[in-house]
């Protein structure tokens, strides 16, 4: 594949160009389970990957997610909302506060993949003990309790949910290591 990548684009790149084309692509191929289609027309190449419907995004997660009965948590950045769902059934919403301009909140598709009762959640500048029901989804970002505040509605965090602590208690509860999680806005 390299050889016939360079080939074709060897009129309408420089060298350097090209590799790095060539790499990208290589490297599309290797991390997704569809080959990419690479269309060459003059000067002009494209290059396109039709997406896995796991990787494709948060709305076609959630349309998937409806269709089934399983339980998940939907995290709207815009509307400063969490809701948990079973199915396309609305469980419970409760507002949050996600991560401010500067530690935003990260969007995607995730998981929960641990749970603690209390924890203690320190970083670059802040160390905070015994917050409560957190739920890591990725790394060191949680849904968890907020003792702290109580500026529900608006972003302030340092990229974690923020929920009250009331709110989080619940949602520890009834959410399972596991438990699907999209954020999007």
């Amino acid at each position: 594949m390299r050889t016939y990548l360079r080939s074709m684009f060897s009129n309408a790149f420089s060298t350097k160009t090209i590799g790095s084309l060539v790499g990208t692509i290589a490297l599309a191929a290797v991390m997704s389970p569809v080959m990419p289609t690479v269309q060459h027309q003059g000067n002009e190449v494209s290059v396109t990957m039709a997406m896995p419907s796991a990787v494709a995004g948060p709305k076609s997660e959630m349309a998937r997610l409806k269709k089934g009965k399983q339980r998940w948590i939907e995290v709207n950045l815009t509307t400063q909302r969490l809701i948990a769902w079973e199915g396309k059934n609305w469980v419970d919403a409760r507002v949050i506060s996600s991560g401010k301009r500067s530690t935003p909140t990260l969007t995607g598709v995730f998981a929960i993949q641990t749970k603690y009762r209390s924890t203690t959640m320190s970083g670059e500048g802040y160390s905070m003990p015994d917050v409560p029901h957190a739920m890591f989804y990725d790394g060191g970002y949680a849904i968890h309790g907020a003792y702290w505040h109580n500026s529900f509605g608006t972003p302030v965090s340092r990229g974690c949910v923020n929920m009250s602590e009331s709110g989080a208690q619940w949602l520890y509860g009834w959410a399972k290591v596991g438990t699907p999680i999209v954020i999007h806005y």
